[in-house]
């Protein structure tokens, strides 16, 4: 019997070949002649193409990983289709199975339609599923590509094939091409942030947040085969957020936070470079940047600016999430008078959702007729939204907003030592209670927009508490190393790194496991750093960065003190849950 193997599956080039080389030893086993042919996932051509003999003397085709052809030489043959796994757990026995099941795909025509042979298609047949999915949290950093990876591993499970583009904090890794997009079943988008799904219209889409695809790998996927629905495309030249899936988001709790979540994502860097160059400016003195034309005073005036960029990045990405580009003008101009009011922060927040939503609604109820319907999202959407934005801002919500935060910053720059350390422990337990969540979320966008007011006492708070978590996993592993099984360990190790970076994800893995201990534990301790933080009057002009940041000279005012309280609290978290983690013989007992 002559057979010829076509390995696609999802893992790339270097593990289909090894598939191809085993089920080809196999083939020889039984006497069979074989040839294979090796390709990387998605893709219809190969890096070394079988010859016109090897196809004319093929029996039939067996398509591991990937559907059988139906365009190219290889279309009319009998096929079997199957899984990396299915294939090679016994690849004797699975050939010759296979032969006796392989059936004629059926062609397809030049406009597309199938044209059926006599023969019946053979369940083996179908082809594997395909996702192609993007990874996006606000910050960029660990959610996007932890949940990456765990869709990654799902996929390999399963027998799925699955392309990620994650979308973090240095752009676009991996992205996913015209071709990728075209042979995929659903889009699964796993995102906290609001993306642009122009691209795939006509697709069925999926969405969830990151931390559901994080935990639930395997269900996240077979739920975005399921459950995807196509996207509809929006009236005008100008394509409108994708709304596929509404079921699914609300259930998964996005909406209006994912709205201000996208805005703070894309406001993070002008933050974090505009207070680093602040800082930079008091390494030559406090007051340094007062005389004209000295280093000092080109960093601060650079910093400035960075800072007067801020809000109307903040508000203008709100109201893009919301409305889509034809929102990005009335959202940046509403936070620029929010900034210029002295509204700040909240005024911006303010001006994006309004901005964003009165966009959406003039896109959504303004009909035009076709000749001049173009027209509706470069010139009128952005005309008549940032209209009514600014005269909202002005004459309704600027001035009272800018009093508002007026008496907040006066209460959090003036507030005794017993309300910073209450502010403290609530922002600690926040920072804590969740590891990435919304309440972590909610607490980390506050204190950064108070960065805009030159509050800086919250925001030292908040990152100090989000590394306790990690880090205080990680000593637990060294302190009961008895009580942890060697996964465990080394995942102890890199949550210590990951903590160090701010990165307060590094502990989901203990979480996920073990929550009704790893929680109280991290909140305790995160209560402990908050509190001495506040209590030592700590003050952080950056908002990322973890230890890291405090190599910047003027960066914190009292770095000593601020390591020892994360310190302090991650030895508490430490400690506590050394104690009360039930070892592995424990656990195999109660099950």
């Amino acid at each position: 019997m002559n057979i010829v193997i076509v390995s696609a599956g999802p893992d790339g080039e270097i593990a289909n070949g090894i598939t191809a080389r085993l089920l080809h030893a196999a083939a020889q086993r039984l006497g069979w002649q074989s040839a294979f042919e090796v390709r990387a996932a998605h893709q219809t051509t190969a890096r070394a193409p079988l010859n016109a003999a090897d196809i004319a003397a093929a029996d039939w085709v067996l398509y591991v990983g990937a559907g059988a052809d139906r365009h190219g030489p290889l279309a009319g043959l009998a096929s079997v289709s199957a899984t990396p796994a299915e294939a090679l757990k016994d690849p004797g026995a699975f050939l010759q199975a296979a032969a006796d099941r392989a059936r004629i795909a059926p062609a397809a025509t030049a406009e597309g339609n199938d044209v059926g042979t006599d023969l019946p298609v053979s369940p083996a047949k179908s082809a594997v599923p395909r996702i192609v999915a993007i990874t996006a949290c606000p910050t960029g950093v660990a959610h996007t590509f932890m949940a990456a990876e765990a869709l990654q591993q799902a996929a390999r499970e399963n027998g799925i094939q699955l392309a990620v583009e994650t979308r973090g904090s240095v752009g676009a890794r991996n992205p996913l091409t015209p071709e990728d997009i075209a042979a995929a079943d659903v889009v699964l988008l796993a995102v906290d942030i609001e993306v642009d799904t122009a691209r795939f219209a006509g697709k069925r889409i999926y969405r969830c947040k990151t931390g559901v695809a994080l935990k639930d790998g395997a269900g996240t996927l077979k739920r975005a085969l399921a459950e995807g629905r196509v996207s509809a495309p929006a009236a005008g030249d100008t394509p409108a957020p994708d709304r596929a899936g509404k079921d699914s988001e609300a259930r998964e709790g996005l909406g209006l936070y994912k709205h201000l979540l996208t805005g703070v994502s894309y406001m993070l860097p002008m933050v974090v470079a505009g207070g680093l160059l602040i800082a930079l400016s008091f390494v030559f003195g406090i007051e340094a940047f007062k005389e004209p034309g000295t280093l000092a005073a080109a960093l601060k005036q650079t910093g400035d600016a960075a800072f007067l960029l801020m809000i109307p990045v903040l508000a203008g990405y709100i109201a893009y999430s919301i409305a889509d580009r034809p929102g990005l003008a009335p959202g940046m101009i509403g936070g620029a008078l929010a900034g210029s009011l002295g509204a700040g922060f909240i005024g911006g927040i303010l001006a994006g959702f309004i901005g964003g939503y009165c966009a959406r609604l003039i896109s959504k109820h303004l009909h035009l007729p076709a000749s001049i319907e173009a027209l509706k999202p470069i010139l009128i959407i952005p005309l008549v939204a940032s209209l009514i934005t600014g005269m909202v801002m002005i004459y309704l919500v600027g001035g009272q907003v800018a009093l508002i935060l007026a008496s907040l910053t006066a209460f959090l720059n003036n507030m005794g030592t017993t309300n910073a350390i209450a502010l403290g422990v609530l922002l600690g337990a926040m920072m804590c209670i969740d590891l990435g969540g919304p309440i972590n979320k909610a607490a980390y966008a506050f204190t950064v927009g108070l960065l805009a007011s030159n509050v800086h006492g919250p925001m030292a708070v908040t990152m100090a508490a989000g590394m306790v978590p990690p880090i205080g996993m990680a000593l637990a592993t060294l302190i009961a190393q008895r009580k942890f099984d060697p996964r465990e360990r080394e995942a102890g190790k890199a949550a210590g790194i990951l903590g160090m970076c701010f990165i307060s994800e590094g502990a989901i893995p203990f979480a996920a496991k073990d929550p009704l201990r790893v929680i109280p534990a991290s909140v305790i301790g995160g209560i402990v750093t908050g509190a001495l933080v506040a209590w030592a009057g700590c003050r952080l002009v950056a908002p990322h960065g973890g230890f890291f940041v405090l190599l910047i000279p003027g960066a914190m005012n009292r770095p000593w003190m601020y390591i020892l309280a994360i310190l302090a609290g991650s030895v508490v978290t430490a400690l506590i849950y050394a104690v009360i983690k039930r070892a592995p013989a424990q656990v195999a007992a109660a099950v």
